[in-house]
């Protein structure tokens, strides 16, 4: 009687995971994803469903269907004005490529507005930086400004809890984006709010790829402070910069913000790009595909996790065998041990196929692209999978000669820093590296 028992719930339970193995390969070859991303979660749901089931329920989410009509698709006719892609302009763009200089510029944007102030960071630390930060923002708070604080909820344990109570009490509104404890599971822990834009009254905004804590920045100089870049820009594309900030806010905690009014439009040419589950394509991803394909002279490349798809390290050494120079600026260790894995059997693939590694010698945390003297792009996505196809991104597109030469000269700073060639690998070191690069597509 027992054996028998046991061999009725054995196989209803293997009737059932199969149905559900079944239903969710069906699901997955219905979505639009990566080869290598379908590829892994296919064998984990198929060979291993009692851990690729769950896994799938908690983080096998890659687009957020119900937002899809918030976000128009990357090459949206050039005319359509604050659609969030088309082309704009901007009156000033001012770089900041120092900690010290960062971090004094939020301050002074923060003490100096004069309505609103609306920020959306993926850290915001309890140390040095980021508290003094908080206590700006408490006190232009007090005083009556509009201030909204919107912090990806991933890394919630490293913000200044106690602070962050006495701004909420000062006036300011502070939230929390995409829960990790939810239920049902959703499929969607895995994607995360990695944009980092601080607006100040509409007119002024600083984008790029620093969050708001010592590694990135600081009121004094730092030996170990990664090198970073991000923005202070302003003008009409500041306009666009709100109204994605507003689109994540309204989703966060279902407050409507206003728009601020339209900006004059400047000299500076730009295309603001926002990616992520909220779009129905990948217009980072495929924007960055476009300008590799059509690449002539030179392709730079800052990352800090150097993990493309099969597609871009593929265009990637096309670009090389056409004769443009192709470089890769990445850290020699990053904060991600599992990345520097997966990134290693890249780099070693790119260099072997002509192309110049550069590994520089602190944390690199920039993100940044150039292309001939055309196109640079400075945002908050890394060359890797999870913030082309994951995260919810940022990026500037400019074509303005003036931007491209600024960006060079930071990239040609950043090399004389750096050692060249892949990190090197015996048979271990190369065998963990395959297998980091084989699981990369599932985190």
């Amino acid at each position: 009687m027992i054996a028998s028992h046991w061999f009725l719930t054995h196989q209803v339970v293997s009737i059932a995971t199969s149905a559900l193995v079944l239903l969710f390969a069906i699901s997955l070859l219905r979505q639009r994803r990566p080869t290598g991303n379908l590829i892994a979660w296919l064998l984990a749901i198929v060979l291993i469903p009692y851990l690729g089931i769950p896994l799938y329920l908690m983080i096998g989410g890659r687009k957020v269907k119900q937002r899809l009509h918030r976000k128009r698709s990357l090459d949206a006719p050039a005319d359509r004005e604050n659609d969030g892609h088309g082309p704009t302009s901007l009156q000033t763009v001012h770089w900041l490529d120092d900690g010290v200089l960062a971090y004094d510029c939020f301050l002074t944007q923060i003490r100096g507005a004069k309505r609103s102030i609306r920020i959306v960071t993926f850290v915001l630390a309890d140390d040095d930086a980021g508290r003094p930060l908080v206590r700006a923002l408490i006190e232009r708070a007090r005083q009556g400004l509009e201030v909204r604080l919107l912090i990806d909820d991933l890394l919630r344990f490293h913000a200044p809890r106690g602070l962050l109570r006495e701004l909420s009490a000062a006036g300011a509104r502070v939230e929390r984006f995409m829960p990790l404890l939810h239920l049902p599971f959703r499929g969607q822990n895995n994607l995360r709010n990695h944009r980092k834009i601080a607006i100040f009254d509409g007119e002024r905004a600083i984008v790029g790829g620093m969050n708001l804590g010592r590694e990135y920045l600081g009121p004094s100089p730092d030996a170990d402070r990664w090198r970073d870049l991000s923005l202070l820009v302003s003008g009409a594309a500041v306009s666009e910069l709100d109204a994605v900030f507003r689109a994540d806010w309204e989703f966060a905690c279902g407050e409507r913000l206003p728009a601020p009014a339209r900006l004059e439009a400047g000299e500076i040419p730009v295309r603001v790009v926002p990616s992520g589950p909220d779009a129905a394509s990948d217009p980072i991803y495929d924007a960055d595909l476009t300008a590799i394909f059509r690449a002539e002279r030179r392709i730079w490349i800052a990352t800090p996790y150097f993990v493309p798809d099969e597609a871009l390290l593929r265009a990637l050494m096309i670009a090389v065998r056409r004769g443009v120079e192709v470089r890769v600026l990445a850290p020699e260790r990053s904060n991600h041990p599992l990345s520097d894995f997966a990134a290693g059997s890249c780099l070693r693939d790119l260099s072997a196929a002509g192309a110049i590694i550069q590994r520089f010698h602190k944390m690199l945390h920039a993100k940044a692209l150039l292309v001939d003297d055309s196109l640079c792009v400075v945002g908050s996505a890394n060359f890797d999978m999870r913030s082309l196809f994951l995260n919810y991104e940022i990026a500037l597109f400019f074509s303005g000669s003036a931007e491209v030469e600024r960006l060079r000269s930071w990239f040609s700073a950043s090399f004389g820093q750096c050692s060249l060639g892949p990190p090197r690998a015996g048979l271990v070191r190369a065998a963990l590296d395959d297998l980091a690069r084989l699981v990369a597509p599932l985190l």
